[in-house]
């Protein structure tokens, strides 16, 4: 399979179902403008054991965990990790701080890997799987489109 169209969406850890990447690229987007227009803060949807939730917040919020994520899956134990929106890539929490992660961490679900900045809101994103950081995709600072691979990972 082509980790460029397809790939496997991941509920808790756990395999839901294929998916074609630019058509749930689509429906989020979707989602968003909808909250976006009538002010939602927050919506949660299910569908054949997948479930995506959006959360919006205002501009003056603290760094939030973003939950809305794909991680498209290859035919060996790498999987990548893609940004869930458009925004800018930061690696650290603040220009003189360590980064979150580098080549040959080791990382857990649940543990920051980046943040994506958009719309002065800092978004972290985190892995949903146990794996090491094999490679680092994007630049610090650098923009970053939605479903733009961030990271390559070696699950464990």
């Amino acid at each position: 399979m082509s980790s460029a169209h397809q790939g496997v969406c991941w509920n808790n850890g756990r395999q839901a179902k294929q998916v074609e990447l630019k058509d749930l690229r689509r429906e989020v987007a979707g989602f968003a403008r909808i909250m976006r227009e009538y002010d939602i803060v927050e919506m949660e949807l299910e569908t054949e054991g997948l479930v995506i939730k959006l959360r919006s917040e205002s501009k003056s919020s603290p760094p939030r965990s973003v939950e809305v994520g794909v991680e498209a899956i290859s035919e060996d134990s790498h999987i990548t990790i893609t940004a869930p929106m458009v925004g800018t890539f930061y690696k650290a929490p603040a220009p003189d701080e360590a980064p979150y992660v580098r080549v040959g961490d080791t990382v857990l679900p649940g543990q920051t890997l980046c943040i994506i900045e958009a719309m002065k809101t800092m978004n972290e994103i985190q892995s949903e799987v146990r794996g090491r950081i094999v490679e680092i995709l994007t630049e610090n600072a650098e923009p970053v489109e939605y479903g733009q691979p961030l990271f390559i990972l070696e699950t464990l």
